[in-house]
């Protein structure tokens, strides 16, 4: 494994990392080649990066973008950053929280937009979730996250990986595994793998549906009582039971299944179903 020079700059600027902040900076070289050649950069890109640490991925993705925006929760690093990166005309970082930007404003009227990121693992599903469902013009997301969220995202029906997560994904993209990366290839290290996942955003979402709201609440329901038949898991819609018999039959779903083997497409009938109901 070749070593990057994160921890030389680490400590030549004495910087503390705070774990509050779930930061865990990369060391392997062959991973940030592995994340930066899996997102695909070209000239043409404008790329967002979260949580850029001291600048190790960031200094690859300016090489090879048209522009790259970093943004960095931690003021410490904003100097660290700027200082190792130096005076160039295709960088500029945001000091803010990324869950509370409106990433329009920073994309403008750019069409092609990437998202590079090493996410701390305490924002993950926030900022996954905040980007998909904001209906923000990405070309993709390649991120490092914790393996078993990774996991989650990728899974299919009828494991036990699969879940809410797992739908509102791959509602809204392609989701491909580049590769599971071991807790010394960070510092300070984590106690769990992490993966580098890449999400490919679709054109249009992966099923058609008449309420999109609507949809995700079905898809909620199933998976917060896991245990529970849909029969039951739906209940709370408060639509009659006579009705709801229709609402399975048309749906062509066994109400007595659980959420965790529906494929995306029946919870979209059913989810339609449902929506004639209400």
């Amino acid at each position: 494994m070749e070593k990057l020079n994160t921890l030389d700059v680490v400590k030549k600027h004495g910087f503390k990392f705070s774990k509050s902040l779930g930061q865990n900076f990369l060391t392997d070289s062959s991973v940030l080649e592995d994340i930066v050649n899996s997102a695909e950069i070209s000239k043409e890109d404008f790329v967002i990066e979260i949580g850029p640490g001291v600048g190790t991925l960031t200094k690859k993705l300016i090489e090879k973008a048209k522009y790259v925006c970093a943004i960095e929760i931690d003021s410490t690093l904003l100097p660290i950053i700027q200082e190792e990166i130096g005076e160039v005309s295709n960088f500029r970082i945001i000091n803010s929280d990324a869950l509370k930007l409106d990433f329009n404003e920073i994309i403008g009227n750019e069409k092609s937009v990437k998202l590079v990121a090493n996410l701390p693992y305490y924002v993950t599903t926030p900022i996954i979730s905040k980007l998909l469902n904001g209906e923000y013009n990405f070309k993709s997301l390649t991120v490092m996250i914790q393996k078993e969220v990774a996991d989650r995202i990728n899974a299919a029906p009828n494991c036990k990986e699969y879940g809410a997560l797992s739908i509102l994904v791959q509602y809204y993209c392609n989701t491909s595994i580049v590769r599971v990366v071991k807790p010394s290839c960070f510092v300070p290290q984590p106690k769990v793998d992490s993966t580098v996942i890449k999400l490919d955003k679709l054109e249009n979402p992966r099923v058609k549906v008449h309420d999109t709201k609507l949809f995700f609440r079905v898809v909620r329901d199933a998976f917060n009582m896991r245990r529970k038949t849909l029969w039951n898991a739906m209940k709370q819609l408060g639509i009659s039971s006579d009705n709801m018999i229709s609402v399975f039959e048309r749906a062509e779903v066994d109400p007595k299944r659980r959420g965790e083997t529906l494929s995306i497409e029946e919870f979209a009938r059913l989810a339609d179903e449902i929506h004639k109901e209400l």
